[in-house]
């Protein structure tokens, strides 16, 4: 008996307009509204995490720009459109979930994206690949390649 799974209920109040909704797209794939809510459930508390990991990489990128090769004198003085300018990208493999600044898609960790390398310690931009691709194909249409 101590193996046993033991699921729990839980009850919660929704909107008319939101329990017609669940319902609709629980017919429309097939499967049973406690099966939909479930996995709603599951993928939504992994997207805590990721926004939770997003939110620190923001932080501790602001911090660090007050650290981070600059006098105090230049960092005063430095306008902020110069902070923020991105002076080269390179695709990694994400060791921490991230968001793309461009379309705010979810970068898990793990997989690839582009970092920004920022002149003026500016918080660090993520990309992912197809947002990296648009732009450089919007630079190389102004260019005329």
């Amino acid at each position: 008996m101590g193996n046993e799974k033991k699921e729990r209920v839980i009850h919660t109040r929704v909107p008319e307009s939101l329990d017609d909704e669940i319902k609709r797209r629980a017919t429309d794939l097939g499967v049973s509204v406690s099966n939909l809510v479930r996995n709603i459930l599951q993928h939504t508390v992994g997207l805590v995490d990721i926004v939770h990991d997003s939110a620190e990489i923001a932080r501790s990128a602001r911090s660090a720009k007050d650290n981070f090769g600059r006098s105090r004198a230049t960092r005063d003085s430095a306008p902020d459109a110069q902070a923020a300018t991105v002076v080269g990208w390179q695709l990694v493999r994400l060791n921490v979930n991230a968001v793309c600044d461009t379309c705010n898609a979810i970068l898990a960790k793990g997989t690839h994206a582009a970092v920004g390398i920022v002149a003026g310690g500016a918080a660090i931009p993520f990309r992912c690949q197809n947002c990296l691709e648009e732009s450089n194909d919007d630079e190389h249409a102004m260019r005329g390649d």
